[in-house]
């Protein structure tokens, strides 16, 4: 089984160009294969399926956060390898630097650097447990 708690599966038409795209665009690690249908990759500690599926794969919704040590550097690497990129990279007051791009399946992808330890109560937010 794939590293990781809660492993999110993305549909894809072509699991073979997906996992070869997501790992040139993004960096993730492929780990394992499963005929041309499942691929697990990693990144870093955590893990992703990519998984086949005929149909229209955004109209499925939802999204994928994932935190990285330098969103700057990943960023022009996502862009290098093709990520359609939906917000450059940007300071958020709640202390994370962050960008999104989509993949070559419609998914949309946030990537985030934390960059200050601000309290949730000067953003808005509430802290109700670590």
């Amino acid at each position: 089984m794939a590293p990781g708690t809660i492993i999110p599966e993305l549909a894809y038409p072509d699991v073979r160009e997906a996992a070869a795209w997501l790992c040139r665009a993004f960096g993730f690690r492929e780990r394992l294969r499963i005929g041309s249908h499942r691929a697990q990759l990693c990144f870093g500690g955590a893990s992703i399926v990519a998984v086949e599926f005929a149909g229209d794969a955004a109209s499925a919704g939802g999204s994928v956060m994932v935190r990285v040590d330098d969103v700057d550097a990943h960023h022009a690497k996502a862009k290098a390898g093709g990520a359609r990129i939906l917000s450059a990279p940007a300071d958020q007051r709640y202390g994370e630097r962050q960008y999104t791009a989509e993949d070559l399946g419609g998914h949309r992808w946030t990537f985030s650097q934390s960059i200050a330890d601000v309290d949730p109560a000067d953003w808005g937010g509430t802290l109700l447990g670590a």
